[in-house]
């Protein structure tokens, strides 16, 4: 049966190193990747349906899962928006899926981003960290003759860690080329 290489890095190196870290009396204190959500605003969709297709097939190749829409909450006349107008696009990855991604991401995508440094450290205070990615075309799984427009996606991971400082070494660990953190 296959295991994603980075979930047996987790059980094998991870593990200990963070137990090491933290001084954890039991392997269940260590903090755990829960899960990675996919997430793209499609704000034109209002006026361009197309748009919305396009976007769920592309998020779709990108997760390797189905992506479904979303879909707001109220109405807000000055951007002609009704409530349950589907306005975005998401996808959740969990166990093998969400390790395959997270591995794409940090050794195919982020390094085809041009003039890459790094990514921001900031957590938000429960232990979870979002990135944003500007282009969609960084992943190899995007066909760039297809391309209808360019827009950005967010990438939220959800870990189980209580603190930031927790969250950060665990993402750290995984590889996430984080900026100007000394080690």
């Amino acid at each position: 049966m296959y295991t994603a290489s980075l979930k047996t890095k987790y059980v094998r190196e991870i593990v200990p190193a963070l137990m090491k870290e933290f001084r954890y009396k039991s392997i269940m204190q260590v903090p755990r990747l829960e899960k990675i959500v996919i997430n793209q605003g499609v704000g034109q969709a209002i006026t361009d349906k197309k748009l919305l297709e396009f976007s769920v097939k592309e998020l779709t190749d990108i997760a390797g899962q189905k992506a479904v829409q979303t879909y707001s909450s109220k109405d807000i006349s000055n951007f002609k928006l009704r409530r349950n107008m589907p306005i975005g696009v998401m996808v959740t990855l969990r166990q093998d899926r969400m390790y395959e991604f997270l591995e794409r991401l940090i050794c195919v995508a982020l390094p085809r981003i041009r003039d890459f440094k790094g990514i921001n450290s900031k957590l938000d205070g429960r232990g979870n960290y979002t990135m944003g990615i500007t282009e969609q075309i960084i992943f190899p799984e995007i066909d760039l003759d297809k391309i209808v427009k360019i827009m950005g996606l967010q990438v939220t991971f959800v870990t189980s860690a209580d603190t930031d400082e927790e969250a950060l070494a665990l993402l750290k660990h995984f590889g996430l080329p984080f900026k100007n953190i000394k080690n």
